[in-house]
């Protein structure tokens, strides 16, 4: 045997040794169960209230999903400048021939001037909501409206922001006012600003997974020291694939499965890709059409 032959040889059982070794002395820690996230079967979350059925954020388009069947909504929250939190997506609004303006630098009062129904086109391409009173809501309005449902709340202001240093609380705040940590799951894209609401909220609310916990996740199940990994957020809300690297493969849902981490994916919208994900064993999809994703669901289920 060379010499190289038998580095190589040495290279591999200590590697082998480590990973017994790590194998023994670590073993798989599931999440608490979370109340929000107990259902039996998988459930349907109307993106931004379903935003091809009626413009998106508007009241009319969680009331509509809301009669369709949906379980519950995935939505963004963002803070205004007299420190409201509202149900919206970009950082500026557009909603009038005027132009466009910077959420966090506009009050509450000056967003409800702002006509949701401005860009929504229906699919005889007429502006069917524009002009008719659609604007921003709150989370408070969203939350009273409909009590009965789930709602995933994404913080979008970066935690580098004034208004993003203050929505994790903000956002805890009117949580435990309204008595609905049991209702939501509350993530973002920066974990840092899921640690910062966990300050507060200390694993009483679910926890959606940021971008750096679905990095790990993967990782490790594409590694040989998936024993090691241990899930940080209860759920992750994730698209089919990050990059280069598919994040819809039945082997990574189970690997999160079995450490009690339920997979929605978003933003899904035709029928044969949520029923494929359904098979693989997602829990949840979020989708704009939820006319189409609530009659597939029941099918599946009668």
């Amino acid at each position: 045997m060379g010499k190289k032959t038998k580095v190589a040889f040495a290279i591999a059982a200590a590697g082998a040794a480590a990973w017994a070794g790590s194998k023994a002395l670590s073993k798989p820690q599931k999440r608490q169960d979370k109340e929000a996230l107990q259902y039996g079967h998988p459930i349907i979350l109307a993106h931004r209230g379903g935003s091809q059925i009626a413009p998106e954020n508007s009241m009319v388009a969680f009331k509509k999903s809301a009669e369709l069947g949906v379980h519950g909504f995935e939505i963004d929250i963002r803070l205004t400048k007299d420190e409201e939190i509202i149900v919206f997506h970009d950082e500026f609004i557009d909603g009038t021939t005027d132009g466009a303006g910077r959420v966090a630098d506009m009050t509450l009062s000056e967003l409800k001037a702002f006509d949701l129904g401005y860009q929504f086109l229906n699919t005889q391409q007429e502006y069917e909501y524009r002009g008719q009173g659609e604007t921003v809501i709150t989370l408070r309005e969203l939350f009273e409206e409909f009590p009965q449902m789930l709602i995933n709340i994404d913080m979008k202001d970066s935690p580098e922001t004034y208004e993003g240093s203050l929505i994790p609380s903000k956002l805890w705040r009117l949580i435990e006012e309204l008595s609905a940590q049991n209702r939501v799951v509350v993530t973002s894209f920066f974990d840092e600003q899921i640690d910062r609401f966990n300050l507060y909220a200390q694993n009483t609310v679910a926890l959606g997974a940021g971008e750096n916990e679905v990095r790990k996740a993967y990782s490790a199940y594409t590694s040989q020291f998936g024993h090691l990994y241990h899930p940080r957020t209860d759920v992750f809300q994730i698209p089919l694939k990050s990059g280069v690297f598919p994040l819809d493969g039945e082997g990574f849902i189970n690997f999160l499965s079995n450490l009690n981490v339920p997979v929605h994916y978003w933003t899904i919208n035709d029928s044969k890709t949520m029923e494929r994900l359904f098979l693989a064993g997602a829990k949840g999809i979020i989708t704009d059409r939820p006319d189409l994703a609530v009659p597939l669901l029941a099918d599946k289920h009668a």
